[in-house]
């Protein structure tokens, strides 16, 4: 861990955007992945900052016409256990339940699974990679077990949060607050691809912070879920995942979001896959084609091959249990 740094408690949103946008400084909320980044080396910080005493970015609540504000400092397990979460966005909670253990989901938060940083790992580890400022991508020839096969470009990370792709597929917005004031960015947009960025993983830029994430109501019809594999059954970051949200009408799928997990830097959605379901039946001929197609264009590195079938089978049991 750092040698030394200062602690500093923020009062509002304000005070933490301005106190955040001097260098050197990090954001503390829950600090499950903070902690351990300072405590590996990962970056170095002179001053943390802690937000858990601004009681704005806590909780879940009703919007005006329909939907919910989700807080960033929203511990995991509220968001996996708040009843109407669980009735109306089931690939929330079900992504939010699958993080880690009870323990780190009590301490963890959902703006702080959103900006965890990657887990790959040569950037955990004592090697300056590219992404640490480097020149070399040392999984290009290392052991790349646990590497991308999507959206690689000199990095083969992969986003290792559990409801960024659940977010991605609901079509969440989430709220920013900065020095400037605020902004509203879909989450599809809020994450940032190796070819944009070999350093930063979403639009956050100094001085800036989640404050909320909001979720539109539910159409009628809407159907999701939320699929992880991974090498064990618990504390353990998946090695692909898949969150899949369909809005139902007139026994046809009338338009689906299909995003993967595990398997890119950031949420990769599978716009291919959507295109095979959308305006037929979902039945087993749409759910193999949509299964086939999601895998098209995946480019895997020496030791990662078997993500491909993993994902096809993911699809295909996941659009399966949602035809029911």
């Amino acid at each position: 861990m750092s040698a030394k740094f200062s602690y500093q408690r923020a009062v509002s949103i304000k005070d933490a955007a301005e106190a955040t946008g001097r260098p050197g400084t990090r954001i503390l909320a829950g600090g499950t992945d903070l902690l351990g980044c300072l405590r590996d080396g990962v970056f170095q910080t002179n001053r943390l900052v802690s937000i858990n005493n601004i009681k704005e970015l806590k909780g879940i609540r009703s919007r005006p016409g329909g939907g919910w504000r989700i807080g960033a400092l929203t511990t995991l397990t509220e968001v996996a256990e708040h009843r109407q979460i669980l009735e109306s966005y089931p690939v929330l909670a079900q992504a939010a339940a699958s993080v880690a253990t009870p323990q780190l989901r009590n301490q963890g938060t959902l703006g702080g699974n959103l900006c965890q940083r990657p887990r790959c790992w040569y950037f955990r580890g004592q090697f300056q990679c590219r992404r640490k400022g480097g020149e070399t991508c040392f999984a290009e020839a290392g052991q790349s077990l646990y590497h991308g096969i999507f959206g690689a470009s000199q990095c083969y990370i992969v986003h290792p949060s559990d409801t960024a792709p659940a977010l991605v597929a609901l079509d969440a917005k989430v709220s920013i607050a900065g020095r400037r004031g605020t902004r509203l960015v879909p989450m599809s947009s809020f994450f940032v691809l190796p070819k944009d960025s070999l350093v930063k993983e979403n639009v956050l830029e100094p001085g800036e912070l989640i404050t909320e994430i909001l979720l539109d109501a539910p159409l009628t019809g809407t159907r999701s879920t939320y699929r992880k594999v991974r090498e064990r059954a618990s504390f353990d970051f998946a090695l692909a995942s898949a969150a899949v949200v369909l809005v139902m009408a007139e026994g046809k799928v009338r338009t689906a979001r299909i995003v993967l997990g595990g398997v890119a830097p950031a949420p990769w959605r599978s716009t291919e896959a959507e295109k095979a379901v959308v305006g037929k039946p979902l039945d087993a001929a749409a759910v193999a084609a949509a299964a086939e197609a999601a895998v098209k264009g995946a480019v895997p590195m020496a030791d990662n091959g078997y993500k491909v079938p993993l994902v096809r089978g993911i699809l295909e049991e996941t659009l399966t249990a949602l035809s029911a």
